[in-house]
């Protein structure tokens, strides 16, 4: 739970929050509980959706073009789950979230629309962008 929160947050102390505030609204919504999945992945949407509102207070949640300034990450080959994490870290946030929903978590796109109050069109062109923006990186990590 902790590390979905930290992907999608890109910060350890915000992510220690999200954590709390979740299991906060757990133990308080514990009897809303309709058994339609497992409690923990009931308890891991609560976890994304609180990490989203989170993003979305910090006003860090935004949409747009790649920026022209990209930071890289050394690796070396073959590349380790670590170094793809770091990469995935530098993504905005944004892309980052929307990333991480569909190719991490596993997420439909009209899934991450309702989460993200976006349109369908926007989420799956956001993670075009996201995915562009990675192979940026990664191309850059490879030099």
């Amino acid at each position: 739970m902790y590390s979905s929160a930290y992907r999608i947050l890109g910060d350890y102390s915000l992510a220690s929050d999200a954590l709390q505030e979740s299991f906060i609204y757990v133990f308080k919504q514990l009897n809303q509980f309709q058994f339609r999945s497992t409690l923990g992945t009931w308890i891991k949407t609560i976890v994304v959706h609180t990490s989203i509102k989170i993003l979305n207070k910090q006003k860090r949640f935004v949409f747009g073009e790649i920026p022209e300034n990209v930071d890289y990450v050394a690796w070396e080959e073959p590349m380790s789950g670590e170094h793809l994490e770091k990469a995935i870290m530098l993504l905005p946030d944004g892309y980052r979230a929307i990333f991480l929903l569909v190719e991490v978590e596993g997420y439909k796109h009209k899934e991450v629309a309702e989460i993200l109050h976006i349109s369908v069109g926007t989420s799956k062109s956001q993670l075009f962008h996201a995915k562009k923006y990675l192979k940026n990186i990664l191309a850059g990590l490879s030099n």
